[in-house]
């Protein structure tokens, strides 16, 4: 009986990939356009992707480097997740005018709210260069040798691409582990400005409780505008710049969804691990997973307690919380997933057929024979130092404000007093007194450069910051650190600590923020003042970041011929793969390049006896409100709306008001933001999440199981127009019906522009 059902399990994973597996490059969609027809896809392949026409990618940004957008306008505006703008949402939040709680929305032009720092990049072409980087790679190669030379080739591709004239962004990316290689050229646009966000009790209901659960009923989006020069060009921030005109947008669709209904999500997926083997599976379940848990459990326990007890620290670190909490739990749900799902026996299954294949064929074996053992050895090697490795980032550089800050202060110095020593020795090599002058200039421009930079990093540390939750978290998580790391994978300045304080952090972390000039602001600017590279060097603070990112940096250079041996197997492995299955058509991993991915919206069973239907309604918000938890708590202004019942065109044809659905697309971080698309190419929803019993699914996609949870566009549509009162914003949307004209033609009504002015 288990031959059987081994024997079958590895004839289901040699089945051809279901519709909903795979993040697809637009640019190769015509590998899948037959199977989203027969989905429903009403659309031509250039409708989707054309470098020369508008075409859907034309509404699609990354939002800032880490989300997705889509616009929705003519006129720029653009739809993301709630949690996607609350870091600019909070930084524009304050006590007085605390726009997390309450909600912000912007009834002019004038009112929106532009964001140092924020961008969208708008995707101008891809191409397949895989040809050009391969014909210059050697099999004699070591694997430094191929990477230094992928990125000589890279570099002068995208240097290519992007040039001062068109004032393009460019880069080469590597995909199926090292074997095809593609370039992406992007327009990036710098004038970015908030224009509405729902309060958290909408954005975030259900927080970390709900966060990656099934049923949902949180409303996740927020609203932003894309702004040009006068002339439709990118420009940084000014009052002369105008709303864009883009080349595409998506209309709003007020049919909302239907089981089986077809579903398409372009976006900006970060990282998925699919090829990852089954030593990567018990390393993730055994100990890189369970570390990052372990410390971030006590970094947030204390985050928590200074953001309770005071409203301004509440705001100014809440989005740093929300970061650390997602992974958090995230990690906590892939282990589990990774177990229940038994993701290392198939892995194993898989690993097994690539053996047996192996080794029927000499050619084979000379090509991938080593392929497996590389892997083994690699992840035996690692085994002994990732505990450590996490602890170095999230314990260490990132476990506190102050050690984080004071490595980049210390970098930034050490680069200005080089600078300044070099100025000297061409001073001193100089002939005369213009040429002098000139060295001075040039020199000190740029020790002007880093000393502004470190002034605006100053700034933005000391904004809101909480010392006493800083000190208790420096203690606590460098405590753990040196209880749970072995001595030879500890900073220097620990055995500072064992020899001055008894192994005692917390009486440590006293002498330190007493101390360190690095923990006062007023410290910092004085120091700038009159810099000496002798009082830094004494610095604990500083010592701390910069053993730290030492370390960090040394890991990688001791643990060369470890990583080598897994890129190199890695590489073979999947290269292997896809020869031993050539009619199977492998998705690439996800690296923040723009994919899309395909499916229907469904219902699921999530194990035995439980059932859960496709969709949710304001009515769940109603029986999930609770006064007396604020993950729960509900505005009284929206109690009231659902209660009266009267949701207008925004209710389905049950006279309900939808919240959010599930499809059975395959998305991951980055994704956030990213809009649903029904088979016309009209906006039916917004993507926020994935579901608990699938979150192995980065890992090995569970097509039984595996749901994208995002917000009806009904229901934002509802919360602008009948909740926030904003309906200028809904209309200079163009809004459809299967059975009505739009209901906004694509330019804006002369009345929503007087609004708007």
């Amino acid at each position: 009986m288990k031959k059987f059902f081994s024997l079958l399990l590895a004839f289901m994973l040699a089945l051809p990939l279901f519709a909903n597996e795979g993040m697809w490059l637009p640019l190769l969609l015509n590998r899948n356009f037959a199977e989203m027809q027969k989905l429903g896809l009403q659309l031509t392949p250039e409708e989707l992707y054309s470098v020369n026409n508008s075409s859907l990618k034309d509404a699609i940004v990354s939002f800032g480097g880490f989300c997705t957008g889509e616009i929705i306008s003519p006129n720029g505006l653009i739809l993301t997740n709630h949690h996607c703008g609350y870091s600019s949402i909070q930084s524009h939040s304050s006590v007085e005018n605390d726009y997390l709680s309450d909600g912000f929305w912007a009834h002019s032009y004038s009112e929106e709210k532009p964001n140092e720092g924020l961008f969208v990049r708008f995707l101008v072409r891809m191409e397949d260069v895989s040809e050009r980087v391969n014909t210059e790679l050697t099999a004699e190669m070591t694997e430094s040798e191929r990477d230094a030379k992928i990125a000589e080739i890279s570099k002068q591709i995208a240097d290519e691409a992007a040039t001062e004239e068109n004032g393009y962004e460019a880069n080469v990316k590597s995909f199926y582990h090292g074997n095809e290689f593609y370039l992406f050229v992007y327009e990036r646009y710098n004038d970015v400005r908030l224009v509405g966000a729902p309060p958290s009790s909408i954005g975030k209901f259900g927080g970390d409780t709900d966060n990656w659960m099934w049923p949902r009923h949180t409303g996740d989006f927020s609203l932003f505008r894309v702004y040009t020069a006068p002339d439709g060009s990118p420009a940084d921030y000014s009052e002369e710049n105008i709303p864009m005109k883009p080349k595409h947008y998506l209309p709003v669709s007020l049919d909302g969804v239907k089981e089986g209904d077809f579903t398409m999500i372009f976006g900006y997926p970060g990282s998925t691990d699919r090829y990852l083997s089954s030593y990567g599976v018990k390393q993730a379940i055994d100990k890189y997973n369970p570390t990052v848990v372990k410390i971030r459990d006590r970094k947030l326990e204390i985050m928590k307690k200074y953001m309770d007890a005071d409203p301004a620290t509440r705001i100014a670190y809440s989005s740093k919380y929300a970061q650390t909490s997602n992974y958090w739990k995230y990690y906590i749900g892939q282990t589990e997933q990774l177990k229940n799902n038994k993701v290392w026996a198939k892995k194993r299954v898989i690993e097994d057929d690539f053996s047996k294949w192996v080794s029927a064929d000499p050619a084979r074996q000379k090509k991938y024979g080593e392929t497996l053992n590389l892997l083994e050895d690699a992840y035996q090697a690692s085994d002994k130092y990732v505990v450590g490795n996490v602890y170095v980032l999230e314990a260490g550089l990132l476990g506190s404000d102050l050690t984080l800050f004071a490595f980049r202060f210390d970098r930034l110095m050490q680069g200005a007093f080089a600078t300044r020593e070099q100025m000297e020795q061409k001073l001193d090599e100089a002939e005369n007194d213009e040429e002098r002058k000139q060295i001075k200039e040039e020199f000190e421009g740029r020790v002007n450069a880093i000393m502004a930079n470190l002034n605006a990093q100053v700034e933005e540390h000391f904004a809101g910051y909480n010392k006493d939750m800083d000190r208790e978290r420096f203690a606590a998580l460098f405590q753990m650190y040196y209880d749970n790391v072995p001595k030879d994978q500890q900073p220097e300045f620990f055995r500072i600590v064992e020899d001055k304080y008894d192994g005692n952090f917390y009486e440590f972390a006293e002498k330190v923020y007493d101390d360190s000039f690095l923990a006062s602001k007023e410290e910092v600017l004085e120091y700038l003042e009159k810099p000496k590279e002798k009082t830094l060097k004494k610095d604990y603070a500083a010592m701390a970041g910069r053993q730290l990112y030492n370390m960090y940096r040394n890991s990688a250079e001791a643990h060369a011929e470890t990583d080598a041996k897994m890129e190199k197997g890695y590489r073979l492995l999947t290269a292997g793969l896809r020869a031993m299955n050539p009619d199977h058509n492998y998705s690439p991993d996800a690296n923040s390049t723009m994919r899309m991915t395909y499916g229907t919206v469904g219902s699921y069973y999530p194990r035995d006896g439980v059932f859960y239907n496709y969709y949710t309604t304001a009515e769940g918000i109603l029986q999930k409100e609770n006064e007396d938890d604020m993950e729960f708590v509900v505005p009284s202004q929206l109690i009231s709306k659902i209660e009266e019942g009267n949701y207008g065109r925004y209710a389905n044809s049950e006279g309900e008001l939808p919240v959010c659905f599930i499809s059975n697309n395959d998305i991951t971080g980055g994704n956030s933001g990213s809009p649903v698309i029904n088979g016309k190419g009209e906006l039916i929803g917004c993507a926020f999440d994935g579901n608990w019993e699938a979150m192995s699914g980065d890992i090995f996609f569970e097509k039984n199981l595996q749901r994208t949870i995002s917000v009806d566009a009904r229901y934002i549509l509802f919360v602008i127009d009948k909740y926030a009162g904003a309906k200028n914003l809904v209309d200079e949307m163009t809004l459809v019906k299967s059975d009505e004209a739009p209901v906004v033609e694509k330019d804006m009504p002369r009345e929503a522009q007087e609004v708007m002015n």
